[in-house]
């Protein structure tokens, strides 16, 4: 393990031991989660009312040491809602900008697709650049900035589907299954106790892990990871595989390439290597790449999936050998 990875490391069990006291079960959402913020993504979190998405992005900002807004998205949401407006001041003649919530660090956008395209595209510059734009002035957002955005898959009334070009700029796309019935019980108990999820974020019982400052250092670490060439033209194989696949209709666009760099990079770094290697693009490829594909409609209704395809690929395309760092 590099020694520059090693406070990642250790960061990182402190984190998933303070969540799992919150969070029960759903470690896999935890993890992709926070590849997502090392590797400065956002993220579509999809998943049933009441599995606890908005409890997950709470905490980790708490465990990081970010800052943590909500916003909830209707049809009649406005774009002053989102970013604010400018206020007269008449002590001073002139205009100040009274912030919206959007000048965080995690946003929280629960059910994204409650909003018209109106509202959503309020988003699109603050999740690529990083800043937003008010009556021609541009306002710089935190270094840390990250949107979790959430849809309620079971709801098609009164919702708007995003397009293409918005969900291409999620880094990943998590879906928070129910818990299994063991993981269901103990929420039960703990529900009408001091231990409750809720009460214990409330009440401060966690302690952060990080600060503001300091995630932005370990992001940073990260850029120290090497790749080879050999592992970039894997990569963008199997994004090419996707605009040539007998059951795909569009296939993922280069951002796609890039996600899948960035978000493996941050899965080598997790596991404390230096180097980026196949199985960690194979471990990210799906959440990756499943929002960013659409299948042909006659497989649509054949029952097959976006993951099975996504599968049948990294199985087709074979992985270089012999990289430096490789077991």
């Amino acid at each position: 393990m590099s020694s520059e990875l090693e406070p990642i490391q250790q960061a990182l069990e402190q984190i998933r031991r303070e969540m799992a006291r919150v969070i029960i079960g759903q470690t896999d959402a935890v993890d992709r989660a926070l590849a997502a913020i090392f590797a400065g993504g956002n993220v579509l979190l999809e998943g049933i009312p009441g599995v606890a998405k908005t409890v997950l992005v709470r905490s980790l900002a708490y465990l990081l040491g970010c800052e943590f807004q909500r916003i909830q998205f209707t049809p009649d949401l406005t774009r002053s809602d989102i970013v604010g407006q400018q206020v007269f001041r008449p002590e001073t003649n002139d205009y100040a900008l009274l912030k919206g919530p959007i000048f965080t660090t995690f946003l929280m956008v629960d059910e994204i697709n409650r909003a018209p395209a109106k509202a959503q595209s309020v988003l699109l510059q603050a999740m690529q650049e990083h800043r937003v734009t008010l009556d021609r002035t541009t306002f710089p957002l935190t270094q840390n900035f990250t949107v979790f955005a959430t849809q309620n898959p079971i709801e098609s009334e009164g919702v708007f589907p995003l397009p293409e070009a918005q969900l291409d700029r999620f880094l990943l796309r998590i879906t928070m299954e129910c818990p299994d019935a063991e993981d269901e019980f103990r929420l039960a108990e703990r529900t009408l106790t001091r231990e409750a999820p809720e009460r214990l974020l409330d009440q401060g019982v966690i302690q952060p892990v990080l600060t503001s400052e300091r995630l932005h250092e370990m992001r940073c670490a990260l850029e120290k990871i090497t790749v080879h060439p050999a592992l970039t033209r894997y990569v963008v194989e199997i994004v090419r595989t996707t605009r040539d696949h007998v059951n795909i209709k569009v296939g993922a666009g280069p951002r796609a390439t890039q996600a899948l760099m960035l978000a493996g990079r941050a899965h080598a770094g997790f596991q404390g290597r230096s180097t980026i290697l196949p199985e960690d693009i194979q471990a990210v490829a799906l959440s990756c790449l499943e929002h960013r594909i659409i299948l042909s409609p006659e497989f649509i209704e054949k029952g097959l999936t976006c993951a099975e395809v996504i599968r049948h690929i990294l199985s087709s395309v074979p992985p270089p050998r012999h990289l430096p760092g490789a077991g």
